[in-house]
This record gives structure tokens, C-alpha cells and sequence, in this order.
């Protein structure tokens, strides 16, 4: 003999203990909790009581009359994740901030599916790196049969017009004519928080010459440490001479050696 054939007046949404307007991810919630609440295991003096309140469990779960949570299967479906880049300047990436993204998604409720629309939002660190990733869990799209999609934002650097970030560090180009580069130099600075620096030169500057200032590059994993910023010299030299200009230049030259 078969089974007896299921009421149709039964409330599957109070034995899972929500409300008919519950989306998929509370559905889900509620089955897991209570399957642990009524586990044999966990009720050792009341297995009988346990094992019915476990079938009426599974039987809300997976109801015919709830079509919306149960759909050609028994399990939930896990789609993939959802990914979106967030750009983000250096300077946010070094000071931090709290960006906030609206997003519309689809839900479920009452058997319709509507869209609605949520604010997220992200408090950027400082330090985060390009490919850092923020998990939203279950804030994509509701469908029935599956799990919401979560929603993953990975960090991006916009381009900087003064900066590039290596690892910890900042570099930056600074170009020098020729002369300065022998003679020695004061030149100005910037840093990234927009203040300026005065660095003086006494040594000659070769091309490729680099200075080295601590804790002025990005913030690292240790607290209250920064990386350095390196600048990178590049010496412009003249596009011609006079041929007096060459023969003063030889002789200086020459003494040097």
C-alpha cells in the first residue's frame, strides 16, 4: 500500500516556523535549523517524537503545495556567484572610505517574483589591493528551486596620473634636465595625500637614479605602517649643442675623470 495522499490543508510555512512572504534563503534557514533541532541524535529519551517531527520537516520542505520552494529536485541549487568590479583611486585605497552601490534584484514573495532595490555598502579599508574581494551573501536574484546568488565586488585601481602602486609602494617618474641632474638640485615633491615634500640633491643623478622615502607609500597589513615611495629619476638631455658648447662640456668632462 502507498502512501497516504497529502493534505492539502496543511501549512507547510508554520511547520517551518516563517512567514508565507519568507524568501528562499529563510526557507532554507529555517529547514536547517530545525532539522538539527529534531535530529535523533539530539534526542536520544524521544526518538518517535523526533523522527515524526523530522518527516513533517522534510514534507514542509519539499511540499507540493509549495511549488516555489521545492522545484524538480530535493536539494537546493547553488548558482554561481555574481562578480562586479568596484574602481576605487589610491587615494581611497590609502585612506579608506565607504562607497555605496545600488543594486536591483529580483525576489520572491507570496509566490511573485518583484524587484526591489537595496543599497550596499562597502567600507573600503586602507591598503586594500587590486583583486580584493566583499561577499554579500544571498543578494543576487531569488528563483525558485534555487539558493540567491551571493554578490562579490572585487577591488579595481583607477589609473593614477602621478603614482604607480607596487606591492606596499608608490613610485613616481620625476624628469630633471642635465645640468640639474651634475650640478645638484631642490626639487618639490608630491605626495599622495596631495601635501608636497622638498628634497635637496648634492650627488650627481644618473639616469635610473633612485630615492628611497620611508612611510610615504601605501598602508600595509602591520598597523600604523606604510610602505615607501620611490622616486625614479630621468635625466633630459639637450637634443643639440654648438660645437663651443661641446668643447666646455669635453674639457669639464675630462678633468672629472
Amino acid at each position: 500500500m502507498g502512501d497516504p495522499p497529502r493534505s492539502q490543508t496543511v501549512d507547510f510555512y508554520g511547520i517551518l516556523g516563517i512567514p508565507k512572504s519568507a524568501s528562499l534563503k529563510d526557507v532554507s534557514k529555517a529547514y536547517k535549523s530545525l532539522v538539527t533541532k529534531w535530529h535523533p541524535d539530539k534526542n536520544p529519551s524521544n526518538k518517535d517524537e523526533a523522527q515524526v517531527q523530522l518527516q513533517q520537516i522534510n514534507e514542509a520542505f519539499k511540499g507540493n503545495t509549495t511549488p516555489i520552494v521545492y522545484s524538480q529536485s530535493t536539494a537546493w541549487r547553488i548558482p554561481s556567484p555574481i562578480e562586479r568590479k568596484l574602481a576605487c583611486t589610491l587615494e581611497e585605497l590609502c585612506h579608506g572610505c565607504v562607497k555605496k552601490i545600488k543594486i536591483t534584484r529580483d525576489i520572491i514573495s507570496n509566490g511573485i517574483i518583484k524587484q526591489v532595490e537595496e543599497i550596499l555598502k562597502i567600507k573600503v579599508k586602507p591598503g586594500w589591493k587590486k583583486g580584493t574581494k566583499i561577499t554579500f551573501e544571498g543578494k543576487g536574484d531569488e528563483r525558485p528551486g534555487y539558493l540567491p546568488a551571493d554578490i562579490i565586488f572585487l577591488i579595481d585601481e583607477k589609473r593614477h596620473p602621478l603614482f604607480t602602486r607596487e606591492g606596499d609602494d608608490l613610485e613616481y617618474g620625476l624628469e630633471i634636465p642635465l645640468v640639474q641632474a651634475l650640478t645638484g638640485c631642490s626639487i618639490s615633491v608630491p605626495l599622495l595625500g596631495g601635501e608636497k615634500m622638498r628634497l635637496s640633491f648634492d650627488e650627481i643623478i644618473f639616469p635610473r637614479f633612485e630615492k628611497v622615502i620611508p612611510g610615504q607609500g601605501m598602508p600595509t597589513k602591520r598597523e600604523g605602517h606604510r610602505g615607501d615611495l620611490r622616486i625614479k629619476f630621468f635625466v633630459e638631455f639637450p637634443l643639440q649643442l654648438s660645437d663651443e658648447q661641446r668643447s666646455e662640456a669635453s674639457r669639464i668632462l675630462q678633468d672629472c675623470s
